[in-house]
């Protein structure tokens, strides 16, 4: 499973960071990592580092062997929370679409 990670001009992709989101995605799709080719994540800051609020963005899109690809996005007050977020909401995703696929 490949994780490829863009970020937009207002994060600053650091080693760190993207050490952290692979981290984040590896523990959380690693039962699926068999059927999983790539996996974007796409990191943004919808209104800019100096605004408050939730604007932390996360879009996750996985690719499946033989299956069209599956994306979530979540949004936070962090990166972090964003990212975790994200993987939680790809995780149940694929468990649901495998799942179904197991059922047949």
């Amino acid at each position: 499973m490949k994780i490829q990670i863009n970020t937009d001009n207002n994060i600053e992709g650091s080693d760190e960071l993207t050490q952290q989101t692979q981290a984040v995605v590896e523990s959380a799709l690693e039962r699926f990592a068999q059927q999983i080719t790539r996996v974007e994540v796409h990191l943004s800051d919808e209104n800019s580092s100096h605004k408050g609020g939730c604007d932390k963005r996360c879009a996750m899109e996985a690719r499946l062997e033989g299956m069209e690809p599956v994306a979530v996005t979540d949004q936070a007050e962090t990166v972090e929370q964003a990212v975790h977020g994200a993987a939680d909401k790809l995780e149940k995703m694929l468990k649901h679409a495998l799942g179904r696929l197991s059922d047949h």
